[in-house]
């Protein structure tokens, strides 16, 4: 087509929102992965060798094989998403290959996202939902499904990031909940400052806590920080919720704890291993599961695939990239 050769190619390694492939086709040489589902490893390989930059996501398996293997042409790993922990980036800065993401603009919608987490779970919405799908209601009742006010409780913040952050603020003024934090980087001025109380320990916060929410990126230190021993100084009336990554939680520790009703319940939006998500916890009626959809709004995808744009036309403009990470 006249006036497309030697544009720079991109790879898309899943479809995004219609405004933001229009804005992408308009300056790029766009490859979509039509399938829209992960890339394996040779396809990974495939697209860097193809590519002058690529625009990943969550779970694309941008580790060392795959950026040694395919080094060469990419110069730019553009990620759609906060998180990068699937990509190496020690190995990307050796191959020459710069990353970004995308922060921010997804904080409102992960923190209402935990919002709607820690009512449906302490308000047991995932039995009441049953009940109406599979015809068992039997009409109100005094004593039916009882479950807890948020309104009064202590909610414990596990991390105090942005989203925690702005979880705090909704569960402050929205519901009259007590916050407390437990980050290793909060200090007690700034936790002050926030209107939270800073716990000395996770093991204090998860003790003292009616609510949880985890707010931690997922790093070495924070594989499986919530592990048998800790999910057992939840006290029996708690409620968890994750909108962080599945694998903060010892998924078999957490589907223990719950088959054996040793706390109230869970909300998850992220799982081990997803897509994939164990029989045994979908079953449990003390749990309210999503499919990872905590930023799925039309205006933060958007948001974040505008951004992703961004560094890439600062890349290839000669210009400082908005928001690098390696």
């Amino acid at each position: 087509m006249p006036g497309r050769q030697n544009r720079f190619v991109v790879t898309l390694t899943r479809r995004l929102p219609e405004a933001v492939e229009s804005r992408l086709a308009a300056r790029y040489e766009l490859i979509r992965n039509s399938d829209d589902r992960p890339l394996a490893v040779d396809g990974i390989i495939a697209a860097m060798k193809a590519s002058d930059a690529i625009v990943s996501t969550l779970g694309d398996p941008l580790a060392a094989d795959a950026l040694n293997a395919g080094a060469g042409r990419c110069r730019l790993i553009a990620h759609f998403g906060v998180g990068y922990d699937n990509i190496d980036l020690a190995v990307a800065k050796e191959r020459g290959v710069a990353v970004t993401n995308t922060p921010g603009v997804l904080t409102d919608d992960t923190a209402d996202m935990t919002m709607l987490l820690l009512l449906a779970a302490a308000r047991r919405a995932n039995e009441g939902v049953r009940e109406i799908q599979y015809g068992t209601w039997s009409g109100w009742r005094p004593t039916h499904l009882l479950g807890r006010r948020l309104s009064g409780k202590t909610l414990g913040l596990v991390g105090f990031g942005r989203i925690g952050r702005a979880v705090a603020e909704r569960a402050a003024a929205g519901f009259g909940m007590h916050v407390q934090a437990w980050s290793r980087s909060l200090g007690i001025t700034e936790a002050a400052a926030a209107g939270v109380i800073r716990c000395d320990s996770l093991d204090t916060l998860l003790s003292t806590s009616d609510f949880v929410s985890l707010h931690v990126p997922r790093t070495p230190e924070t594989h499986h920080l919530l592990d048998a021993r800790r999910l057992a100084l939840l006290p029996t009336h708690a409620v968890l919720v994750n909108t962080a990554r599945g694998d903060v939680i010892d998924q078999s520790a957490l589907i223990d704890a719950l088959t054996r009703n040793a706390f109230a319940g869970a909300g998850l939006d992220v799982f081990e291993g997803e897509p994939a998500v164990p029989e045994a916890l979908v079953a449990l009626s003390n749990v309210f599961a999503l499919p990872h959809i905590g930023s799925a709004t039309i205006e933060t995808r958007t948001a974040m695939g505008n951004l992703a744009a961004d560094n890439l036309d600062a890349f290839f403009d000669g210009r400082p990239l908005p928001n690098p990470v390696n």
